[in-house]
């Protein structure tokens, strides 16, 4: 009888975190986001700053691109804590409250920022998925003047398991109790698109590109091709969908998810924290720390190749000289 109604517990619990938002969760549909600003929540934009003055959440405040501000552009990693702390500080971003986190629809970026307020101690803080988009979709007001919130005083500390170093990933290879995850395109996992000093992919890891977790992984490239008219495909797929999409993972393994710096890693990490997974850690530098350190092993080793780089950029030079002549010419000639 015990079992049966932990059983029974178990499946409400999962059901009410993939379904209805619910406090709990870390990705949140529009209908929480309007909840949570009526209870005072801190609503950050981490769009840059002109796509925040061409129209934001009414109330939400902006330090400009996220990703550009509080990372080192070399190693793509957190700059140093006390710098996080006036920024954030001097937005009035008080990670003792609640703190709701948007970009673009689909944008890793939104999880790039709800996995800053994890990491420096934030525990209320949820993922807006479908972002500006599916806000103005809804006929919600937008508005263009910056909101500024009183400045706090932050003392910020790092949780470091909510990440791993190289070291840890190396060690993890080949451990019976530790899953890998590289979320990276195909190209990228079979080392034919190479983003660091080599390509390929950590030895063991499970491929699942991070755009698999979208209604419809193709959305980017229909919007291209005028295929598609929004970005509704890049919306979550439903509970069940992608409950399929893992199922080969093991919720109570401790789970390593990387890409190239992170950034997408954080997206699906939150995926699987909200279907459940207990234990699952960043990989923060991902493949760019990977690929360069030379002695750490690897799959599909590709070298990147500086000399053919350097005959692409000298016949793009070329290039761009006769088209100068072409346009200096034509000029002339009028």
């Amino acid at each position: 009888m015990r079992k049966f109604l932990f059983v029974c517990l178990l499946g409400l619990a999962t059901l009410g975190a993939a379904g209805t938002a619910t406090a709990d969760r870390i990705v949140v549909d529009r209908s929480f986001v309007a909840e949570a600003m009526k209870r005072g929540a801190i609503i950050w934009d981490v769009r840059d700053a002109q796509a925040y003055r061409q129209g934001h959440i009414p109330g939400a405040v902006n330090i400009g691109d996220a990703g550009a501000v509080l990372r080192n552009p070399n190693t793509e990693d957190f700059i140093a804590t006390p710098e996080v702390e006036k920024i954030l500080g001097a937005a009035g971003i008080d990670l003792a409250k609640e703190i709701v986190v948007y970009s673009n629809t689909g944008s890793p970026w939104t999880n790039f920022g709800v996995h800053t307020i994890q990491y420096f101690g934030g525990m209320k803080v949820h993922a807006y998925h479908g972002g500006i988009e599916d806000w103005r979709a809804a006929g919600n007001p937008v508005a263009s003047e910056p909101t500024k919130l009183p400045p706090v005083a932050l003392k910020l500390k790092e949780n470091p398991s909510l990440i791993v170093l190289t070291k840890d990933v190396v060690g993890a290879v080949n451990k019976p109790n530790v899953q890998i995850l590289d979320v990276r395109t195909p190209k990228e996992y079979s080392g034919d698109d190479i983003r660091a000093i080599r390509g390929g992919h950590v030895p063991g890891a499970i491929n699942i590109p991070y755009e698999q977790n979208w209604k419809d992984p193709e959305t980017p490239k229909k919007l291209a091709t005028k295929q598609a008219k929004n970005k509704e495909g890049m919306l979550l797929k439903g509970l069940d969908e992608l409950k399929a999409l893992y199922a080969k993972l093991d919720p109570s393994k401790e789970t390593i998810v990387y890409c190239q710096s992170g950034v997408r890693a954080s997206q699906t990490a939150q995926v699987l924290k909200d279907l459940g997974f207990k234990n699952v850690k960043v990989y923060e530098s991902s493949w760019l720390g990977y690929g360069n350190t030379l002695d750490a092993p690897a799959e599909n080793v590709t070298f990147f190749n500086v000399g053919a780089l350097n005959g692409r950029l000298a016949a793009m030079q070329r290039r761009i000289e006769e088209l100068e002549k072409e346009l200096a010419a034509a000029r002339k000639a009028k």
